[in-house]
C-alpha cells in the first residue's frame, strides 16, 4: 500500500503543483475565502468524491468510505485562509490580490490534502471506515474557523476517533517532517490596555498623573507574573510589542497610553488566572499613583497537545514513509494555531512538512512577503496524510 501512495503522489504531483499555483495565486482572506471553496469542491466534484460545501460558509467537508467495510473514522485538516501581505515574489503564481498572500503556506496544506483525497479515493477499495476531509476557514482570524466549524457539527456524523494536520516548517528542509508528542503550541490571547492619568506640561508633572510613568511601571510589573507567580516549568510568556500616546510630545505629558500585547501558556487553569492577575497588577498600580487601568481581552486559541499513543503512531508511520533520517523531533513553540480545538476535542496530531531549501535560496519564514516553498515538499505532504490516514484505520478498533 506505501508503494501505491508514494507511486500516485509522483503520477499527480504536476497536478498538486498546479492546483497550489492556482490556490497561490488566488489568495483570499480569513472568512472570505468564496472562490477557494468553490475551486476545492470543484475538484472534489471533479474526482467524484462525495462533499458538502458550503460547510460553515465558505468550508468544504468531505468524507470518503472505504471499500472494506464499515469501521472509525479518522479526520484530515486543512486551512484554506491568506494573510494581509502584499507579496514580493517574482514567480509566475504570484498574487493577483493585491495585499493578500498565502504567506503561511495554507495553499500547500489546501493541495496536499486535495492530493491526498484523490490517492484516498482511487485506493479506497483497499481499507475500511472512513476517512473525512476537512477545508477549514479562517485559521488566521480570531474565533479560528475550527472552533466555528466544531459549533456547526463537523466532529460529528460520523466522529472521527483521531485527525491529523500538517503545517509548512521552512527551517526544515524539503524531504523531512518533524513531530512532538505532547504539549506542543501556546494558547494566545490579545491584550489590550488603556492607561489613563492627567495630562499636563512636562515641566511641570507634579500637576499631572503621569501615564508614561503609570505605563512603565506596570509594564515592569506585569513581567513578574511570568517570573514569580507561573510555575517555572510551565512555558509562558507575556509580551507587549505596542505602545502608543493618545497626544503628548517633547513637554506635554499625555493623558491616556495604550497597549496592546499577547499572553501565552500551555495550561489552562494558569491562563485564567494569569489573565486576572494581570488586570488586578495593572489596576492596583494605577490607581496606587493616581490614575486607572482598563484591560480589553480578546481570548484566543487554547494550547494545542498533541495526544502521546497518536503521535508516537505517527512518527512510526512518518519513517516508515519518509525513512527514519527524515523524522525529526520539534521543540515546544509559543506560536499557536486553531487546530489546538481539535485536539481539545478528539485525539490530534499536527506535524511539520519540510519545505525549506537554501539551495535554492528557499528560506524566508511564514509570515513574510517573500516565503515561498521547495514544491517538492507537495509529494510528501500528499503522500503521507494518506498514509497516516490509512494507517491509523487500522490502529483504531472498531
Amino acid at each position: 500500500m506505501r508503494e501505491k501512495i508514494q507511486d500516485a503522489a509522483t503520477d499527480f504531483h504536476t497536478d498538486t503543483i498546479s492546483i497550489r499555483r492556482h490556490l497561490h495565486a488566488h489568495p483570499e482572506l480569513s472568512f472570505e475565502e468564496h472562490e477557494t471553496g468553490k475551486f476545492i469542491a470543484g475538484k472534489l466534484q471533479e474526482w467524484g468524491i462525495p462533499f458538502q460545501h458550503p460547510f460553515s460558509d465558505t468550508g468544504v467537508v468531505a468524507h470518503i468510505e472505504g471499500g472494506k467495510g464499515p469501521g472509525k473514522t479518522i479526520a484530515l485538516r486543512a486551512d484554506i485562509d491568506a494573510l494581509p501581505i502584499e507579496e514580493k515574489n517574482d514567480v509566475s503564481y504570484c498574487s493577483t490580490n493585491l495585499g493578500v498572500m498565502h504567506a503561511c503556506g495554507h495553499d500547500v496544506h489546501t493541495s496536499s490534502l486535495l492530493g491526498a483525497a484523490r490517492i484516498l479515493w482511487q485506493e479506497r477499495a483497499q481499507f475500511s471506515g472512513t476517512i473525512k476531509l476537512i477545508f477549514q476557514p479562517g485559521e488566521e482570524k480570531a474565533p479560528g474557523g475550527a472552533s466555528i466549524m466544531i459549533k456547526d457539527g463537523v466532529l460529528q456524523n460520523p466522529a472521527p476517533a483521531a485527525i491529523f494536520g500538517q503545517h509548512v516548517h521552512p527551517p526544515l528542509e524539503v524531504g523531512k517532517i518533524g513531530l512532538r508528542p505532547g504539549l506542543y503550541m501556546a494558547s494566545a490571547d490579545e491584550l489590550y490596555l488603556t492607561v489613563t492619568g492627567r495630562g499636563g506640561h512636562g515641566a511641570l508633572p507634579h500637576d499631572t498623573v503621569d501615564s508614561i510613568v503609570l505605563t512603565a511601571q506596570i509594564i515592569t510589573a506585569l513581567q513578574t507574573l511570568v517570573s514569580r507567580e507561573a510555575d517555572p516549568i510551565l512555558p509562558s510568556v507575556l509580551t507587549f510589542g505596542h505602545i502608543a500616546s493618545t497626544g503628548g510630545a517633547t513637554n506635554i505629558i499625555p493623558n491616556e497610553v495604550k497597549l496592546k500585547g499577547t499572553f501565552r501558556t500551555m495550561d489552562e487553569q494558569w491562563r485564567a488566572h494569569a489573565l486576572k492577575r494581570i488586570q488586578e497588577v495593572a489596576d492596583g498600580i494605577a490607581k496606587a499613583m493616581g490614575g486607572s487601568a482598563k484591560l480589553d481581552i480578546i481570548h484566543g486559541y487554547p494550547f494545542l497537545h498533541n495526544n502521546e499513543s497518536l503521535t508516537t503512531r505517527a512518527i512510526d508511520y512518518a519513517r516508515e514513509y519518509m525513512g527514519p533520517e527524515n523524522v525529526v523531533d520539534l521543540p515546544i513553540r509559543m506560536t499557536s494555531e486553531d487546530f489546538a480545538y481539535y485536539s481539545q476535542e478528539v485525539p490530534a496530531c499536527f506535524y511539520r512538512l519540510g519545505t525549506g531549501n537554501p539551495s535554492r535560496g528557499i528560506t524566508s519564514p511564514v509570515h513574510t512577503n517573500t516565503f515561498d516553498v521547495d514544491e517538492d515538499c507537495l509529494l510528501h505532504g500528499v503522500g503521507l496524510m494518506a498514509w497516516m490516514a490509512v494507517q491509523e484505520l487500522k490502529f483504531t478498533s472498531i
